[in-house]
């Protein structure tokens, strides 16, 4: 472990970088989440459709080339628009980070729509109907009623949604992210010590993965309890 001596700062904000894509990417994924489920669950045909058309296409396409895609197609795209409005420009660079954490966003909002929208027909009817006795409206029945029934019951498969989250922060590295594994890239050119610097890589997802694991397990105790108590 010698040769990870003077790279354990190096680790430190690589592991900070990947705590940020996490935290992005998951808000993300949530509202691509819930918008896709909302359109599965409508009746415009136009938006089932539409929401259709993206589970299976993120669902069915690897997820390191949805990343070059997006991050290359992005650059070419904001290339073209800038040359509009000044030709001598020859190439707009899109943040690795900001097209990354979009990615995985956009790859791991796709599973999370099917589990949201499994969830919300798992709400109980009669749980609206007393909604709706009691006067509320629509927004105050979805905020108030589904959305508290909803994760309860979407929980467990969302956790598992953002353990791939953060696993995923990984393939970034290949679009010139700084983090751990892009760290571990460059400590292995001057080292020499291949499995050495992959092992404090791997240590380090596993301690994300286990702090969501226990978090994940500590919500479905909490919404446990509030289910019984509510009994």
């Amino acid at each position: 472990m010698d040769a990870v001596t003077g790279w354990w700062d190096d680790y430190f904000w690589g592991s900070m970088v990947v705590l940020q894509v996490f935290i992005f990417s998951l808000l993300l994924m949530v509202l691509f989440g819930l918008i896709g489920a909302a359109a599965k669950l409508s009746d415009n045909r136009v938006a089932q459709k539409i929401s259709a058309a993206y589970t299976v296409i993120f669902r069915g396409t690897p997820e390191i080339l949805v990343i070059l895609l997006l991050y290359f197609g992005s650059a070419i795209f904001l290339t073209s628009v800038a040359q509009v409005f000044n030709p001598e420009i020859k190439f707009v660079d899109v943040p690795p980070m900001w097209a990354g954490t979009f990615a995985i966003a956009l790859i791991v909002g796709s599973y999370a729509t099917e589990t949201f929208r499994g969830a919300f027909l798992g709400v109980k009817p009669g749980s609206i109907e007393a909604a709706r006795a009691l006067g509320m409206s629509n927004l105050q029945t979805f905020v108030f009623i589904r959305i508290p029934e909803m994760w309860r019951l979407a929980l467990p498969a969302f956790g598992n949604h953002m353990l791939s989250l953060i696993k995923d922060t990984a393939l970034i590295s290949i679009i010139g992210l700084n983090e751990t594994f892009f760290v571990a890239k460059q400590a292995i050119g001057t080292t020499g010590e291949p499995f050495t610097m992959y092992i404090v890589v791997g240590a380090i997802y596993l301690g994300f993965s286990t702090i969501i694991t226990l978090t994940v397990m500590g919500l479905e105790k909490f919404g446990l309890r509030t289910t019984e108590g509510a009994r």
